[in-house]
């Protein structure tokens, strides 16, 4: 199949550009609800894998030996803006391991907080600011916990990334050698997979009926967490998983990953009974204009937000586009068009 039409950038009164790609919805028995353009499209997961690489932290054993709070591990999942708390939060986790900041291999970016970035400066930013920071301390913890050794508990074929790798693996029904791995942007393994079999995993997160005891129990710990600290997967403010998580009220978790990959898990509820597992992958990789777009389109047509949301949302993430004079020039137009099956 064609990638679909996600987004329409206007000028004036013509289309200027458009973004394509693909929208998978389904049930965490399989069953396809909705879809749009080639769900059968392979791509990485990149950071909306994080909830899943947070199960295999909670499975391992290591969260209960080091203690691991709900605020904490929704942090773990998150993809943190390196705000203070964020970072107290790494910190005080790396001392409780018996760990200096040096053991994170995460590498350093500026910080998505614009404040903070402007704050530090060039010099002032660490590993700790690094929105994978958490994620990578849920690693070291299984590390320490199982003795192996911490020097490249990042790569790939380290035992604690195959660990991940079979976590993940049962979520989605393949063998963890079926996985296409890569490196991420943190150096973390990443994983490939469908559109379609994306939003399964996240469907099996919110509902997870049909895994076993131990992986069931670890799904619910990591949706519990991200319900209850929305704050720590993104940041306070201006971060739209966050803000999705905020606004539904207890009824869905989300998460982004890089390339313009989106992921969102709709717990049981009356109108969707065994919940619901979004993916939206746009094919050029955009992260703003097309994804957020995507994901407000996919939510209305689910029936998932109301006028009063969506025009929340829209105010936040889809503001009319302004040059560099403030004056109006167009607009980001959302045209998914699900297919209900």
């Amino acid at each position: 199949m064609e990638p679909a039409i996600l987004a329409e950038i206007t000028r004036g009164s013509i289309v200027e550009s458009r973004h394509r790609g693909a929208v998978a919805v389904v049930t965490a028995d399989g069953k396809l609800v909705a879809s749009a353009g080639n769900i059968d499209f392979v791509t990485y997961l990149r950071s909306a894998a994080k909830p899943h690489q947070a199960v295999a932290l909670i499975t391992s054993g290591a969260a209960r030996r080091f203690e691991i709070t709900s605020r904490e591990l929704a942090l773990i999942c998150g993809s943190h803006s390196g705000e203070p708390y964020h970072v107290e939060c790494v910190s005080a986790l790396l001392t409780r391991l018996g760990l200096e900041r040096s053991a994170l291999r995460c590498g350093i970016h500026t910080p998505f907080s614009r404040a903070v970035a402007r704050a530090l400066g060039s010099t002032g930013v660490t590993e700790l600011h690094n929105n994978c920071s958490g994620k990578h301390v849920g690693m070291l913890a299984q590390a320490v916990h199982r003795g192996y050794t911490l020097d490249d508990y990042y790569a790939i074929d380290h035992p604690v990334q195959r660990y991940i790798a079979s976590v993940l693996s049962e979520f989605v029904d393949l063998e963890p050698g079926q996985l296409i791995t890569a490196i991420d942007g943190c150096s973390a393994a990443t994983f490939a997979m469908t559109v379609r079999q994306m939003a399964l995993i996240y469907a099996r997160l919110v509902n997870p009926v049909d895994l076993r005891g131990e992986l069931a129990g670890a799904a619910r710990q990591v949706v519990d967490a991200m319900l209850q600290h929305p704050e720590m997967v993104a940041a306070d403010t201006g971060r739209i998983d966050t803000d999705l998580i905020r606004l539904m009220k207890g009824s869905a978790i989300a998460k982004a990953g890089a390339e313009g990959v989106y992921a969102i898990g709709v717990l049981p509820c009356k109108r969707y009974p065994q919940g619901l597992g979004i993916a939206i992958k746009v094919e050029d990789g955009d992260v703003n204009r097309a994804r957020n777009a995507a994901i407000l389109a996919t939510l209305v047509q689910l029936e998932l937000i109301d006028s009063r949301q969506t025009a929340a949302l829209s105010a936040q993430y889809l503001a009319p586009l302004k040059n560099n004079s403030g004056l109006l020039v167009g607009e980001i137009l959302p045209r998914v068009k699900l297919t209900f099956c």
